[in-house]
């Protein structure tokens, strides 16, 4: 599910106004540690078995699933590639770079089939979840699983809320029968509560809401204040608390 905020378009890219993006996040989607804890022991990840991550991002979850459980191998692919860049230097941190491969490339193009498959706010890229869970099936092998993400409308959507993400967000109900109705199998179904989603939503903005106060006199600052005003102002108006995130384990 593609983020809405920032106008960067008017503003001079710089590497550090560019790295405060993400630079408080752990997660690119509303997940706890907990949360994440429970999802890939749900994912049932086994020694030797492949983990492949499309839009992995900086690939936090693929990096633990493979740590967790031995000589497991995983492949991250994502087309972001400061967020690539950001998953190969973990990798390296934390003793994973022989183990963990990232590749910058899309997720549409990918053929290589894996035991575990990950796709957690990605769905986008195939032009929304039916297409992905048909285009999914053909990548996890033979009793393998896949952990699939994406955001639902738990209640009902104003009409700038609808305008806002796209006709391509379903309710909860539709999204669980998308699923079922592409041959899948639900292993486990969870959804993020309230506080995970107001973590997300405050992370994603606080590397910048820094860089805002470390650098008052830029001449940028006041475009970049406004925009995450306007972006905070937008989440408590429009969709918290209406826009929920489903994640899914599923077998076929």
């Amino acid at each position: 599910m593609p983020r809405r905020g920032i106008d960067t378009d008017r503003m001079p890219p710089t590497s550090d106004l560019e790295q405060a993006g993400y630079a408080r996040m752990r997660w690119n989607a509303p997940l706890s540690e907990e949360h994440a804890t429970l999802l890939l022991d749900r994912l049932g990840i086994q020694p030797g078995a492949s983990l492949l991550d499309l839009g992995c991002g900086w690939g936090e979850l693929l990096l633990r699933g493979v740590d967790s459980a031995g000589v497991t191998t995983g492949v991250g692919v994502d087309t972001d590639a400061q967020a690539v860049a950001r998953g190969r230097a973990l990798a390296v941190d934390r003793g994973l770079d022989g183990r963990v491969t990232f590749v910058e490339g899309s997720a549409v193009g990918w053929q290589r089939m894996a035991d575990r498959v990950i796709t957690v706010g990605a769905v986008h890229a195939w032009g929304g979840a039916e297409p992905a869970l048909k285009a999914l099936s053909a990548l996890v092998t033979p009793g393998g699983r896949l952990l699939f993400g994406d955001g639902c409308w738990e209640g009902a959507p104003s009409a700038e809320a609808s305008k806002l993400f796209g006709a391509g967000v379903l309710t909860l109900s539709n999204l669980v029968e998308c699923a079922q109705g592409t041959g899948w199998r639900i292993l486990h179904l969870s959804t993020a509560d309230q506080r995970e989603w107001d973590d997300f939503e405050s992370t994603w903005r606080a590397g910048r809401q820094e860089w805002v106060l470390a650098n008052p006199e830029d001449e940028r600052a006041p475009a970049v204040r406004d925009e995450l005003d306007a972006q905070l102002r937008q989440y408590i108006g429009t969709y918290r608390g209406v826009l929920g995130f489903c994640y899914l384990v599923l077998g076929q």
